[in-house]
C-alpha cells in the first residue's frame, strides 16, 4: 500500500541524524538563526555513545577543546557529565598534552537531549528520511518514511554508521544500526540516484560484561587525575571535582590467543564476509592475534560505562568472532574467569561516501546546499564527527546568508587538518585524528584553542559577549605575567646561588630575570616561585600558557616561520581553474585528480596524493604567465 505524502512547514536546514556531528550541526544553524530540523532514527539515539564510553584522547582531545572555542557543545555536556578525568602525555611536550575524560553514557545522552529540546529554532524529530529532492543540482526537500516532505534550502547528513547497517558476529548477520536499533535502507538509494557513489567501512565494538563477575584484585588500578581539568573554557577557574570512579588494566593471556586461533574461521573478517574496510588504529582483538604473532598477550581496558549501570565497557577486546567462541575467549582475559556477558562484541558495515566530492566546507562539489558531517565522510570516532557537523552547520549558515565560507586551514586548528585531510587527500579506512597528522602542533595545542579560535567564533555569531570577554581576559593575564617576569631580575648573590644549586640547576654568574631562569630545562614556572613572593594567584591554566611560551618561545617562533611559507600556498588562489588538462605539462595523473578534486589554493593542491612538486612548479608558471598576459 503506497504512504501517503504530506507537507509539513518549510525550514531553512535539514538535518539527517542525531549523533554527535548532527547535534552539532542542528545546533549551529538553529543558535545562528536559521529554522532548523534534526530527524532521527530514534530519539534514544541522541548523542548515542555506542562504542567507547570516553570523549577525547590523543588528538581528539584537541578537537574537543576547539569545537568549544567557537561555540559548540560537546565540552561543556561532557564537563556535566564525566566520571573519570586524566591528562595524557603529560611527560611529553605541551602539544600533545591532551584531555580524556570517561562519560556516564546515560547521562550524556540525557544532557545533550535536553539541550535540543530547549533550543529556540530547533525541532528534533524521530523520522527515516528516505529521499533527498534536488532540482536543478539545488537541494529542495527531503522525504521520510511516513510520507512527510519538508521543503528546505540546505541538508546536512551525519548518518553515522546506520545507512544500510549490517552488524556482524560470527555467522550472525542482522540489519541494524548500532545498540539494536534500526538501520537506514532506503535513503543509501536516494544518494546513488543523486550520483553519488558508495563504499562499505567496518567498525567494532567490545562486549559489556557484569560489574560484579569481574576480579579486580589482579587488575591494575588506573585512578583519575586529583586536580580536575575542564574540557570547556567556559568552566576554566570552576570546582568540577568530584567522586571519580577507577578504570583498570589487564591482560589477555596465551590462552586467549588460541582460542582466537582454532576460530579464524568462524570470524566473518576471515571467512571472506565482511566487505567494508575496518579501522586501521582500532583493530579488533582477532586482528591484533594475526597481525601480532610473536605477541601473547595484549592490553585489556575496563571502564565503567556510568554511575547507574553495572555494564563494564572491554576496550581493546572488540571482536565479530560469534558469541559461544567470545565467552570462552573472554573469560580467559586474567580477572575475567568468572564474568558474565551483558551485551556481547559485534562488527557493523555501513555505507560512506568518497569524502574528495566535498568541498573544504563540506557541501558537495555539484549539488547545492548539500552537506555531509561525520561517519559517512569516512572519518571515525564522536570528536571528528562533532567537528565537522559544527563546520558543516556554521558553513549551511554563511551559504544561506550569502556571506564568505568559515574554512579552518592545516595552522589554523587541527579541525582544519581533520577536514584538509578529508576532502584533500580522501581515506580507505576509518580515519581517526592523531596529534602526528598535524604539522603545526606546537601552535595548535589544546591549552590555546581559545586565543586561536574563539574571535572567529565570536564573529560568525555562535559565541557569546561573556565568552569572548573570559578568553580576552585570559589572553591579557599571560600577557601581564610574561611582562612581570622579564622584569624581576635575579641577581647572583650567595644566598640566591645556594637556592639555584638546591633546584638542581647551575650558579648565577650576572643577573637574569625570571624569565630568562625559567627556560633553563631543569626550571620551571613552579620552581621560581621561591624567587617570587609577589606573584599572582593565576589559575593552572594560565600559568601553563606562561610556562609554555617560555619554554618554547624559539620553536614556537619558528614554526611561526613556518606557516607563514605554508599561508602563501594558501593563499595562491587557483579555485577559478576550471579544466587541469588545459595547463601543458601537468601529468596525467596529476591533471586527472586535480579535475576531481578542483583544490582552492595551490598549497590544497600540493597535498593531493598524485600531484608531485614538479607539478606544482607547472602551475606556478602558469600562474605567473596568466599574471603578466593580464598586466599586458
Amino acid at each position: 500500500m503506497e504512504i501517503k505524502k504530506y507537507r509539513e512547514d518549510p525550514v531553512d536546514v535539514v538535518v539527517i541524524g542525531a549523533g554527535h556531528a548532527g547535534t552539532e550541526a542542528g545546533l549551529a544553524t538553529a543558535r545562528l538563526g536559521l529554522k532548523t530540523v534534526i530527524l532521527t532514527m530514534s530519539l534514544d539515539s541522541v548523542a548515542d555513545l555506542p562504542c567507547n564510553p570516553n570523549i577525547g584522547g590523543t588528538g581528539k582531545g584537541h578537537l574537543v577543546r576547539e569545537i568549544d572555542a567557537l561555540g559548540g557543545e560537546m565540552a561543556l555536556i561532557i564537563d556535566k557529565t564525566f566520571i573519570q578525568s586524566r591528562m595524557l602525555n603529560t611527560s611529553k611536550g605541551p602539544a600533545v598534552h591532551s584531555l580524556r575524560v570517561q562519560a556516564d553514557k546515560p547521562a550524556y545522552h540525557m544532557e545533550m537531549k535536553k539541550v535540543l529540546e530547549n533550543t529556540k529554532n530547533l525541532d528534533l524529530v524521530e523520522g527515516e528520511v528516505t529521499k533527498i529532492n534536488v532540482e536543478g543540482n539545488k537541494v529542495v526537500s527531503i522525504e521520510t518514511i511516513n510520507g512527510a516532505i519538508y521543503e528546505t534550502k540546505a541538508v546536512i547528513i551525519a548518518t553515522g554508521t546506520y545507512l544500510k547497517g549490517l552488524v556482524l558476529q560470527g555467522e550472525l548477520q542482522i540489519e541494524s544500526g548500532p545498540h539494536g536499533l534500526k538501520s537506514s535502507k532506503e535513503l543509501s538509494n536516494s544518494l546513488k540516484e543523486l550520483g553519488i557513489e558508495l563504499r562499505r567501512f567496518k567498525t567494532g565494538t567490545p562486549a559489556r560484561v557484569h560489574r560484579d563477575t569481574l576480579d579486580f584484585s589482579v587488575m591494575e588500578v588506573q585512578p583519575g587525575d586529583e586536580e580536575i581539568i575542564p574540557f570547556s573554557f567556559m568552566n576554566f577557574g570552576k570546582d568540577l571535582n568530584r567522586k571519580q570512579e577507577n578504570c583498570y588494566l589487564t591482560y589477555t593471556t596465551k590462552e586467549t590467543k588460541r582460542i582466537i586461533e582454532d576460530n579464524l574461521h568462524r570470524s566473518p573478517m576471515y571467512a571472506g564476509i565482511v566487505k567494508g574496510v575496518g579501522p586501521r588504529y582500532c583493530p579488533s582483538i582477532e586482528d591484533k592475534v594475526v597481525r601480532f604473532t610473536e605477541r601473547d598477550e595484549h592490553q585489556v581496558f575496563v571502564e565503567p560505562e556510568g554511575l547507574d549501570t553495572k555494564e563494564m565497557y572491554i576496550q581493546g577486546v572488540s571482536s565479530t568472532l560469534p558469541e559461544d567462541v567470545q565467552k570462552q575467549m573472554y573469560k580467559t582475559i586474567i580477572g575475567f574467569e568468572n564474568m558474565k556477558f551483558m551485551r556481547s562484541a559485534y562488527g557493523i558495515e555501513y555505507d560512506c561516501i568518497d569524502p574528495t566530492i566535498l568541498k573544504r566546507t563540506l557541501e558537495h562539489m555539484d549539488i547545492d546546499g548539500l552537506f555531509f558531517a561525520g561517519q559517512i565522510n569516512g572519518s571515525s570516532g564522536y570528536e571528528e564527527a562533532a567537528a565537522q557537523g559544527l563546520m558543516a552547520g556554521i558553513n549551511a549558515y554563511l551559504k544561506l546568508e550569502g556571506k564568505e565560507p568559515f574554512i579552518l586551514d592545516r595552522s589554523d586548528a587541527y579541525i582544519g587538518v581533520l577536514i584538509d585531510d578529508l576532502v584533500t587527500k580522501g581515506t580507505n579506512e576509518p580515519y581517526r585524528m592523531m596529534t602526528s597528522r598535524a604539522e603545526y602542533r606546537l601552535t595548535l595545542r589544546q591549552d590555546n584553542a581559545d586565543f586561536r579560535l574563539t574571535k572567529l567564533g565570536y564573529d560568525i555569531g555562535l559565541v557569546s559577549k561573556e565568552r569572548m570577554e573570559k578568553t580576552n581576559i585570559r589572553k591579557r593575564l599571560v600577557e601581564e605575567e610574561l611582562d612581570r617576569l622579564s622584569k624581576i631580575r635575579i641577581n647572583p648573590t650567595a644566598e640566591n646561588n645556594k637556592i639555584l644549586k638546591e633546584l638542581g640547576t647551575t650558579e648565577l654568574q650576572k643577573s637574569l630575570t625570571l624569565l630568562e631562569l625559567i627556560k633553563r630545562p631543569e626550571l620551571d614556572y613552579e620552581k621560581l616561585r621561591v624567587f617570587d613572593s609577589l606573584a599572582p594567584q593565576l589559575d593552572r591554566e594560565i600559568r601553563i600558557q606562561v610556562q609554555t611560551h617560555i619554554k618554547y618561545e624559539g620553536y614556537i617562533a619558528k614554526q611561526k616561520q613556518q606557516i607563514e611559507r605554508f599561508k602563501k600556498l594558501e593563499r595562491r588562489d587557483i579555485s577559478f581553474i576550471y579544466d587541469y588538462s588545459e595547463i601543458k605539462g601537468l601529468s596525467n595523473e596529476a591533471v586527472q585528480k586535480l579535475n576531481k578534486i578542483k583544490p582552492d589554493s595551490l598549497g590544497q593542491a600540493s597535498r593531493i596524493s598524485g600531484v608531485s612538486p614538479a607539478d606544482i612548479n607547472v602551475i606556478l608558471i602558469y600562474l605567473e604567465t596568466r599574471k603578466r598576459n593580464k598586466d599586458e
